[in-house]
């Protein structure tokens, strides 16, 4: 029957289901004992629970562990075969697919270069099913162990009940495409294994919560820092993060034209793109036809160049421009939203990487409010180039975890009635 609260014996159950699994995830192995002062629960309630995951093959033992006087306490894990995740990363060079163990071990990995195509629809759609069938097919995996493909996409992505989730990404020229419904027609997989798909930025900020620096804040920015920029913003507020497309804030009237269409973005100023075209203009010379980051490690070789030889003088003054105004972006998230953590991720700003940081943090703090400037830590990610195919194969994981780790059941046309829908989640199982 429900409580007070309107839950039913089958929403406890998933909840004790959930604390337990999250716990041994993120702190296992742990004992039984253990498990009770982690998640609250009773050791009896621990025990059926631990029954009933280990029965369900997601927890199995790991040794054991001497006690006090007593006999040694068996530990127990997450059982890491017993599910895959797929991450997708569309990003601005390739679109990189990895396949993942339960516990998040990459298994296997596919990577298509994108070229004169760009972000051609039908190309990226195409490389993404392609990657997915290659990853299960070198490590033999079953499409029935997968809990869901999670996919990282530039732009703003709209979840809508009868196309699945819809990419609006003006800057790659997508507007309102079905992405879902694109990667559902066709597909090799079972009907039953679902679509993740968010910002990339956010799967980034997801990644670095989970398992990177953001790890323990309680509210943070995660900077996604490639050929454009962009971020995610995490809070008590929005648990999983939101993405908010902070590289079309205007940071000049009349400034540079962005690749969205619009004046003075501050993408126009802080990507990759526009800082290597800005170096361009300025006489900075990188070998024709390399892709943008091999032209990115040949800026930066020119600015810092090996001790006894002399500092390209255009390269050093577009790298100090692009970082005040990188610096002048994060201090309006740092006024918009106070964080105690700022990182910053993506292949752009790791390459930059710690010869770049001082002075963006200099510029942060100036241009912010006192305060909040005083409070906040800035940054690099810690998960490298892999974070965002990381991120994205924790979608469908935290959603694995929210329902106790039961898959999801394929949606019937022949629905329950409600009143007979109502007694199976009332009855104890």
């Amino acid at each position: 029957m429900a409580g007070r609260n309107g839950r039913t014996v089958r929403d406890l159950r998933r909840a004790n289901r959930t604390a337990v699994l999250q716990r041994l995830y993120f702190d296992g192995p742990l004992s039984r004992f253990e498990l009770g002062p982690a998640t609250g629960l009773s050791s009896g309630s621990v025990s059926n629970v631990v029954a009933d995951l280990v029965a369900d093959g997601l927890v199995e033992e790991a040794g054991s562990v001497d006690s006090d006087g007593g006999r040694p306490r068996t530990l127990l894990r997450v059982a890491p075969h017993s599910g895959h995740m797929i991450g997708v990363d569309v990003g601005e060079t390739r679109v990189r697919v990895e396949l993942f163990d339960l516990t998040l071990t990459e298994l296997a990995r596919a990577e298509r270069p994108l070229e004169q195509q760009g972000y051609d629809v039908e190309v990226i759609v195409g490389h993404i099913r392609d990657g997915i069938a290659e990853v299960l097919a070198t490590e033999g995996a079953s499409p029935e162990l997968l809990l869901g493909v999670g996919v990282g996409v530039p732009g703003i992505v709209e979840h809508t009940a009868d196309r699945g989730a819809v990419v609006h990404g003006q800057t790659i020229g997508w507007d309102a495409v079905p992405l879902e419904e694109l990667l559902r027609s066709g597909s090799q997989l079972p009907d039953s294994v679902r679509y993740f798909i968010d910002n990339g930025a956010k799967t980034l900020g997801q990644a670095e919560m989970w398992f990177g620096a953001g790890r323990g804040a309680d509210n943070a920015v995660v900077v996604l820092f490639g050929s454009g920029v962009g971020a995610c913003l995490v809070s008590a507020e929005v648990e999983h993060g939101r993405a908010v497309e902070w590289g079309h804030l205007t940071v000049r009237v009349r400034g540079r034209r962005c690749r969205c269409g619009a004046l003075g973005c501050l993408e126009a100023y802080a990507g990759a793109e526009s800082l290597l075209a800005r170096w361009r203009e300025e006489g900075g010379r990188p070998a024709e036809g390399t892709d943008e980051e091999t032209a990115l490690t040949a800026m930066l070789a020119a600015a810092y160049p090996p001790e006894g030889t002399e500092p390209d003088p255009v390269a050093l003054a577009v790298l100090e421009e692009t970082a005040e105004y990188l610096g002048a972006g994060l201090s309006d998230l740092i006024n918009l939203f106070q964080p105690e953590r700022i990182l910053i991720g993506g292949w752009a700003g790791l390459q930059l990487g710690a010869r770049f940081l001082p002075a963006v943090r200099r510029y942060a703090t100036t241009y912010a409010l006192r305060h909040p400037a005083e409070q906040v830590t800035i940054d690099l990610g810690r998960l490298g180039p892999d974070a965002v195919t990381v991120g994205a194969a924790i979608l469908p994981l935290a959603d694995f975890f929210s329902r106790g780790g039961r898959r999801a059941e394929p949606v019937s046309e022949h629905r329950l009635p409600a009143w007979r829908t109502a007694l199976e989640e009332r009855t104890p199982r």
